[in-house]
């Protein structure tokens, strides 16, 4: 997933972390990633202008937000 990201024009630099004590197999014997499990954080350099941002779980709203640092 990391490398993946990594090949997107204009990112600099990408950090992705998945809570593998969350991972459960299934029936079908492998396990199924959800959006609560990632964390990550992307730097983009736009001709010149740089912005970080980063994916998260929020518990309260129960969804993964992704926000400006």
């Amino acid at each position: 997933m990391q490398e993946s990201i990594s090949l997107q024009p204009h990112v600099r630099k990408v950090r992705v972390s998945i809570d593998r004590k969350m991972l459960m197999e299934n029936v079908f014997g492998y396990s199924e990633l959800e959006g609560r499990m990632i964390t990550a954080e992307v730097e983009i350099n736009y001709e010149g202008d740089v912005a970080r941002a980063r994916l998260e779980y929020d518990k309260q709203k129960n969804y993964p937000l992704m926000s400006l640092l």
